[in-house]
């Protein structure tokens, strides 16, 4: 008799607290970094120690190839307030006539911010749900993530509709956190589950701060390993699926390549 997989094996979908379904975990998530938004950039730096900005940077590099043709059209999935997005930019050409990247997310408040960030550069905000994309079939060359794939209420739906955006030969680059193992991940989850909410619910000044600094260490521990994520790419109709772990395999790159 087969046994049922372990909760972080499971690929449902993000599920905060008091969700029942998709629709409510959708909804939750999206209220949370509403909340959070006006202080998340500072919240980022200070949990990570600064490490997030090298994170963004390195799994930009490696897009490269495709950051610098002009006619690539780019978009950073789950944006946020636009900081992977910058990264991306950075490889980007610059002078006339190269494709703006699109800058997408479904918190209002979240975007509201990159916007602003991206006011003087050839990058697009679109307010949009990561599941139901505005983009055409076949229209897109590099989808990235950073950060926020996890945060989608249904990862399998999520890898079949980049999968539906991106040309032939076209990439996706997630960048997430992951739960490592031995000691190693013994301290990740002291860190996270004890440290991090009290630090992120000072800095917020927020009850709704602090509950959203919860729902991270037990997002990180819902979400696929890396050989079950690499199993969910290849399902998705994606060749190539890999992991490069960062920093400890605390966070790290998933990469793939639509056939």
């Amino acid at each position: 008799m087969n046994q049922p997989l372990p909760e972080h094996q499971r690929s449902t979908g993000s599920r905060p607290v008091g969700a029942t379904d998709e629709h409510s975990a959708a909804q939750n998530v999206q209220q949370m970094f509403d909340t959070i938004a006006p202080r998340y950039d500072l919240l980022n730096h200070v949990l990570s120690v600064g490490i997030d900005r090298w994170w963004w940077h390195r799994a930009a590099r490696a897009a490269r190839p495709i950051l610098t043709r002009p006619e690539s059209v780019v978009v950073d999935l789950c944006c946020g307030t636009g900081d992977m997005t910058l990264a991306l930019l950075k490889h980007r050409p610059k002078g006339s006539g190269e494709a703006p990247i699109l800058a997408i997310d479904f918190s209002h408040n979240m975007l509201s911010r990159g916007a602003i960030k991206f006011a003087p550069h050839n990058i697009i905000p679109i307010e949009a749900d990561a599941l139901h994309l505005p983009l055409a079939d076949n229209s897109v060359d590099l989808v990235t993530s950073a950060f926020g794939f996890r945060n989608l209420s249904n990862y399998e739906e999520g890898l079949a509709e980049l999968h539906r955006v991106l040309r032939p030969g076209g990439q996706i680059a997630i960048l997430d956190c992951n739960q490592p193992e031995g000691l190693t991940g013994a301290l990740y989850s002291l860190y996270f589950k004890k440290v991090l909410p009290k630090i992120g619910g000072l800095i917020s000044g927020s009850a709704q701060g602090a509950s959203a600094y919860s729902y991270l260490p037990a997002s990180v521990e819902r979400f696929p390993r890396p050989p079950r994520m690499k199993q969910l790419i290849t399902a998705a109709g994606f060749t190539n699926a890999r992991w490069t772990g960062y920093t400890f395999s605390t966070a790290g790159l998933y990469q793939g390549t639509k056939a």
